[in-house]
């Protein structure tokens, strides 16, 4: 799991963002499969990019999740430089053998209806070209709720603990399909049943 503050459990109590919320799960339905949470509150694609062959060299993963881009897009960053990030990443982690999910986001309409609409459709687009899995919008029902202000911290950035749940279920559906395929290879042959999954 390699992301940002909205998979590090920012502003939460240890073990109640979605990530850990996930892993309890997997335990569950899939056991033997480890999770490596690699996520950073503040990272870009950039930064996950750099961090990422370090992170492949060291756990081996079968499956990367990533789910970054959120802050290239408050620090107003060239979208050309978060799709080429996202490519890169995805190209490396299934050169390292494993397989790619991308987690989508989307911005507020006041950044413009061609910035809106071209960032929120970048992330299908690096998945199409990468043969990723896609989640297209990792907040879908929190932040396009009807009363989002519920479901966010005082600082009307990060979800709150009680939308953790939420996200998981948006993330679940297709995460554990995804985590059943083995990695290109056949590398979960030798590793516990699904996989060791990189990324946060």
């Amino acid at each position: 799991m390699l992301g940002d503050s909205l998979s590090a459990e920012y502003g939460l109590k240890r073990g109640s963002g979605w990530v850990a919320l996930a892993e309890q799960r997997l335990k569950r339905e899939l056991p033997g499969t480890e999770v490596v949470n690699a996520s950073i509150s503040g990272d870009t694609t950039s930064g996950g990019r750099s961090r990422l062959a370090a992170l492949l060299e060291r756990h081996r993963p079968t499956h990367v999740l990533i789910e970054l881009g959120g802050n290239d897009a408050l620090r107003g960053l060239p979208l050309t430089m978060t799709r080429g990030n996202l490519e890169a990443m995805s190209r490396q982690a299934r050169a390292a053998g494993a397989r790619v999910m991308i987690v989508g986001m989307q911005v507020p309409p006041n950044y413009g209806p061609a910035y809106t609409r071209d960032f929120a459709a970048l992330f299908a687009e690096v998945a199409r070209r990468e043969n990723a899995a896609l989640l297209p919008f990792l907040l879908a029902g929190v932040a396009d709720d009807a009363d989002p202000l519920r479901w966010f911290q005082p600082d009307r950035i990060h979800p709150n603990e009680a939308a953790h749940p939420r996200i998981l279920a948006n993330v679940w559906p297709v995460m554990l399909p995804w985590l059943k395929e083995p990695a290109p290879g056949g590398r979960a042959a030798d590793r516990p049943p699904a996989a060791r999954a990189a990324g946060g």
